[in-house]
């Protein structure tokens, strides 16, 4: 009888394995559909679409709105997700045509900056055409139920998803393989311009292009309508993990997305029953180990220059005198107002400077050091945590705990970026993620220590500091400090040696300027100074949470940098005071302020694409000529 019941006890642990793995699978081709879209127009456009979660998102919602309208039955509901797929596909064919199409010249992060625009109008244009609320679909007809494997029940619909993937894959290498327009796709992945020397209407290729990948994205939100609740959430959710799939896999691989999808897919499965501590950041733990391994990706090519750099600036040269009045005249300003603002404007105030230190430290490495990192938040939130952990468990005052903000910072900006630096583009950006997202996660599954979602809280300035407009005071001069100490090492000869190594590899290289140190040396500074920001960050609001390490934060820095102009070096500067007194507004005067965001974003996108301190500074030359 024991004999029996350890026999029995196996038969059942097998039967929940097999379950377990066919529910990956099922997760896998899901996912898939959604990284395959994002894979064809990465490999055609090069283009890092944002805005592909939220087309995810309308097929979900088109699908549920036809779909519950339509009259039940197999035509009801096939034929509603049938037709959402499509208007999803038009719509993408449209924001190519009317958005991308006018931008393909601009620098390729601000193409990015244009698909996160197109991400926010989607996100409020959703809200008010839905609401708020989560709605649920119907079942699929002839799907209902479940069948027996193993003994154990398992839904017709996951085994209905598990072979759409595989087809869907199937169907793709058949079109870019047995097809003219498939093989011009290919050859234009392989050179856009050889492409268009030959004839070849290069714009509808494109179109076309956005129509397919963004039909694969509706695809994939349609058919989650009978397995989840369709949510203003699932853009978000739905990009990150196809983020990784599509960079795991080799961008431009379909066969490398269909593998990563199928790893990724059982990594959710077994993943909360093998490893249940570590669930959250899981992925992002395979992700970071391929790309230190296979730095391309598991059936990637190298690169042809995926975000790359803009043509070599000009010899930095100081302001010109009028500029510098201008920019002692708004310190002055910001000097002698805050005496008589309230609290509320001296809070925003405060806010105002800390994120112009955050973004001065992300613009060292995204413009002189030509690196784009998509977790710059992990710095910010770790010197958040350093300082807040310092007065929890060491009980010190504000001033030391400060101190050791940018020292646990650095720390982690010389452990991840000696992986960081030697990779390039997406797959650089894209592994910055993954280190931000592993910083996230300890954050928040560590509550002994961080208290977790709870966060820490009391993390209050010292009597001295306390009132609002000593804080403030403070921390104006730290971020000033720091903002000057970054302008000057971008005068100094490591900054020319880090634009070097940014404009021509090769050429710094042979004299002599060891490229792999410079980026370290720099992402260091970046991380520190971030570290300095999330500081003050904290006293400023007397707590931390892990949402201080999380993606919002660090697309907001990216928002930052590009609003104000990558090539400049005020950029960084203006940025981060439009940026936050925008979105300061926004959000006082209406509930859709992500849609007035997005619309002044895509507006700055299409009429000023090298940023408001670059159109300054091509004005001004343009009327003054180099003096």
């Amino acid at each position: 009888m024991r004999w029996y019941g350890r026999c029995a006890r196996r038969v059942e642990g097998l039967e929940n394995i097999a379950l377990q793995a066919l529910s990956g699978l099922a997760s896998a081709s899901s996912l898939f559909l959604v990284a395959s879209g994002l894979t064809v127009i990465f490999g055609v456009s090069r283009i890092v679409n944002f805005a592909h979660g939220s087309f995810y998102m309308l097929g979900a919602y088109i699908a549920w709105s036809l779909v519950t309208r339509l009259p039940r039955g197999d035509f009801g509901f096939w034929g509603g997700v049938l037709a959402a797929v499509l208007i999803v596909g038009l719509l993408g064919a449209a924001v190519e045509v009317l958005l991308l199409r006018r931008i393909y010249r601009a620098p390729e992060l601000f193409q990015l900056l244009a698909t996160f625009g197109v991400v926010l109008v989607v996100q409020d244009a959703t809200l008010a055409l839905w609401g708020a609320q989560d709605l649920l679909g119907p079942r699929a007809p002839g799907l209902r139920g479940s069948v027996e494997i193993l003994g154990l029940r398992f839904p017709r619909y996951e085994l209905f998803l598990i072979a759409v993937g595989p087809v869907v894959l199937g169907l793709l290498l058949l079109l870019f393989h047995r097809t003219r327009w498939g093989t011009l796709v290919r050859a234009a992945t392989l050179d856009r311009d050889m492409v268009g020397a030959l004839g070849v209407n290069q714009r509808w290729l494109f179109t076309s292009i956005f129509f397919l990948g963004s039909l694969l994205a509706g695809l994939g939100g349609a058919l989650q309508l009978p397995r989840e609740s369709v949510n203003l959430h699932m853009d978000l959710s739905i990009i990150t993990e196809a983020f990784v799939v599509v960079v795991v896999g080799g961008l431009g691989s379909l066969a490398g997305a269909a593998l990563a999808a199928l790893l990724i897919g059982e990594l959710h499965a077994f993943g909360i029953l093998i490893f249940p501590k570590i669930t959250l950041v899981l992925v992002f733990l395979v992700m970071a180990v391929v790309l230190v391994i296979r730095p391309y990706g598991l059936l990637g090519r190298r690169p042809a220059g995926l975000i790359a750099p803009g043509p070599a600036e000009p010899v930095i040269r100081p302001a010109p005198l009028a500029l510098r009045r201008l920019g002692l005249a708004a310190l002055g300003l910001a000097v002698i107002l805050p005496p008589f603002a309230g609290d509320y404007a001296l809070s925003v105030l405060t806010e105002m400077a800390i994120m112009v230190l955050f973004a001065a430290s992300l613009h060292l490495i995204m413009g002189p050091g030509g690196m784009a990192s998509f977790g710059h938040a992990a710095y910010f939130g770790l010197g958040a945590y350093g300082a807040a952990l310092a007065v929890k468990w060491l009980a010190l005052p504000m001033l030391p705990a400060l101190a050791l903000a940018p020292f646990a910072a650095g720390l982690a900006g010389l452990v991840f970026g000696a992986f960081c630096v030697r990779l390039s583009g997406v797959y650089a950006a894209m592994l910055t993620l993954a280190f931000a997202q592993i910083a996230w996660s300890a954050a928040f599954q560590w509550v002994e220590v961080t208290g977790g979602d709870n966060g820490i809280l009391g993390v209050w300035p010292d009597a001295w500091a306390a009132p609002k407009l000593a804080y403030y005071y403070l921390t104006l001069a730290l971020c000033l400090g720091g903002t000057l100490f970054l302008r000057r090492v971008i005068h100094a000869p490591f900054g020319y040696a880090l634009r070097a190594q940014r404009d021509s590899p090769l050429r710094a290289e042979a004299i002599g300027i060891d490229s792999f140190v410079v980026r370290f040396a720099a992402f260091a500074l970046a991380a520190a100074m971030a570290g300095i920001a999330g500081g003050l960050f904290a006293f400023a609001k007397g707590s931390v949470f892990p949402t201080f390490l999380g993606i919002s934060r660090s697309v907001d820095a990216l928002l930052m940098v590009l609003l104000g102009g990558v090539q400049t070096l005020a950029g960084p500067i203006v940025g981060a005071l439009a940026f936050t007194g925008l979105h300061e507004q926004l959000v006082r005067l209406t509930d859709y302020w992500r849609l007035g965001l997005g619309l002044i974003i895509l507006a700055l996108v299409l009429f000023f694409p090298q940023g408001l301190a670059g159109a300054a500074r091509a004005r001004w030359e343009a009327r003054h000529g180099d003096a």
